[in-house]
């Protein structure tokens, strides 16, 4: 008599396994399928909520070049090229931008990989047929004679943003007969003798194994389990509200340490961001997604709930200062703290954003009013803002392309693009920390290759995108986080 309480575990094969459908996954998949090898690629959630955190993105990917002449093939056809003025990118600025923000941390080997084959990796990509286009509404300003110019290092991005990235992703794995098999949870690796021979994955239709003879793990990190956060990013952490996807629970980084792996990059670290404190469904929403952040911070001024302010808001341009401030606020008290602004920069905040539906703010048309809206002290805020309105150098002009050195000689200082706070109305947007991905996962060589403690190949078993430790630690330059999924990504499927 057949025993029905034992599951059947289906058995598949594939010359290659991708555990992960993000922007690394995919890239993964076609460069493994360029080679003729038979892929599937394993992405835990259903279609509707297929893609990572790279479907969370904005698209945006830094990378090397020597302005708009040098993008034109690669991104998309716009009336406003011929009126903009793109600054060149070079690979001296990138590692020096990576060295900069990491303060050193990042590897350098793999930072050179990252630098030299980001922008013909997009090229590759867009030969498959995805698109690029230049971000003029997140990574531009209108000048007052109607002309455009780009800043901080970081000009393209996928068009659709990251929703249109993965949507271009799926079609051209379709088109390529990559096997997508969505609702697969990977949860360990398969070995012999050592070496990856497949995956086990928990799925709709019971447990299923599926052998191969090399697996790329583009799994992401572990920002969406609470109890990997506190463990490893300290106390408070599992309070940080998800901004994407809520499947990276460090499924495929603890399987990979259970072999044997080595550990790789920061685990006491993480990409995190200002993010809407009180809207309704703010954690992981498909519809909203990038729309929840709040990055014009830079124009005005943040405090916490003593109504103190407690960072620079204009040391760099936000480019390289978003990623690390999310767990400032976290450490601020009940981990919320409020952009302030006046009516003079209102209409210069950034529309996707400062414009979504359902979203949190207050307005007042004086400060005390707006402190009395928000919980705060109304003679305290009225006297931080009096002493940062009072601090402001008069000698230099405010101007928001460029680093304009226009400070605020206050405690802390704001650096640059310190305007007077003085025109009502007023606006208070709260905030709190959004955790995006975390920077620990495993060591891997310049090519994806998973190491060992002893710093050998684990044959079979490949890393690419947030698994993959080494570039990042306590903070990043915006757009780069992309960027090291296409290239890593195309060089661990093009030895899988």
């Amino acid at each position: 008599m057949t025993d029905t309480s034992i599951p059947t575990i289906r058995q598949l094969t594939a010359d290659v396994v991708v555990v992960g459908g993000g922007n690394a996954g995919f890239t993964a998949a076609h460069a493994a399928n360029e080679r003729g090898r038979t892929v599937f690629l394993l992405e835990r959630g259903e279609p509707d909520m297929a893609g990572g955190n790279s479907f969370y993105t904005a698209g945006a990917t830094r990378m090397v070049h020597s302005g708009l002449d040098d993008l034109r093939d690669l991104v998309e056809p716009d009336d406003r090229h011929s009126i903009s003025e793109v600054p060149p990118y070079s690979a001296q600025e990138y590692t020096a931008d990576l060295e900069k923000v990491t303060e050193g941390r990042n590897d350098p080997d793999l930072t050179e990989v990252l630098v030299t084959e980001v922008s013909p990796t997009l090229r590759w990509l867009k030969s498959k047929g995805l698109k690029y286009r230049l971000m003029y509404e997140r990574q531009a300003y209108e000048r007052p004679d109607g002309t455009y110019l780009f800043w901080g290092g970081l000009h393209v991005g996928n068009v659709g943003g990251g929703e249109g990235l993965i949507a271009d992703h799926t079609r051209v794995a379709q088109e390529n007969g990559i096997e997508i098999l969505y609702g697969h949870r990977a949860i360990e690796l398969i070995t012999d003798n050592g070496k990856v021979v497949g995956v086990r994955a928990e799925s709709r239709e019971g447990p299923v194994e599926i052998r191969s003879e090399s697996v790329v793990m583009t799994a992401g990190g572990f920002e969406a389990n609470p109890e990997w956060r506190r463990e490893h990013l300290g106390e408070g952490w599992e309070n940080a509200k998800v901004r994407g996807t809520p499947y990276n629970q460090g499924d495929m980084i603890k399987a990979a340490l259970s072999i044997g792996a080595e550990k790789g990059g920061d685990f006491g670290s993480c990409h995190s961001v200002q993010w809407d404190a009180f809207t309704p469904q703010n954690e992981s929403n498909r519809e909203l997604t990038n729309r929840l952040t709040r990055q014009s911070y830079f124009l005005g001024v943040i405090v916490n709930r003593d109504g103190k302010r407690f960072l620079d808001e204009g040391a760099d341009f936000r480019n390289y200062t978003y990623a690390k401030y999310g767990k400032e606020i976290l450490k601020q008290p009940g981990s919320v703290a409020y952009q302030i602004y006046d009516a003079k920069l209102r209409p210069m905040l950034r529309t996707e954003e400062y414009d979504m539906p359902d979203i949190s703010v207050e307005t007042a048309d004086t400060i005390e009013q707006l402190a009395e809206k928000i919980g705060v002290n109304p003679e305290a805020l009225a006297e931080t803002i009096r002493e940062y309105n009072e601090a402001i150098n008069p000698d230099t002009e405010f101007d928001p392309t460029v680093k304009d050195g226009k400070s605020s000689a206050t405690t802390p200082i704001k650096s640059n693009w310190a305007a007077p706070l003085d025109e009502g109305p007023f606006y208070a947007y709260p905030v709190t920390c959004g955790i995006t991905f975390t920077f620990g996962g495993v060591k891997t060589d310049t090519h994806g290759r998973v190491l060992n403690k002893d710093g050998e190949h684990i044959e079979g078993l490949y890393a690419a995108g947030e698994m993959l430790g080494g570039l990042f630690s306590n903070n990043y330059p915006g757009g780069s986080g992309l960027a090291a999924g296409v290239v890593f990504g195309r060089r661990a499927g093009a030895l899988a």
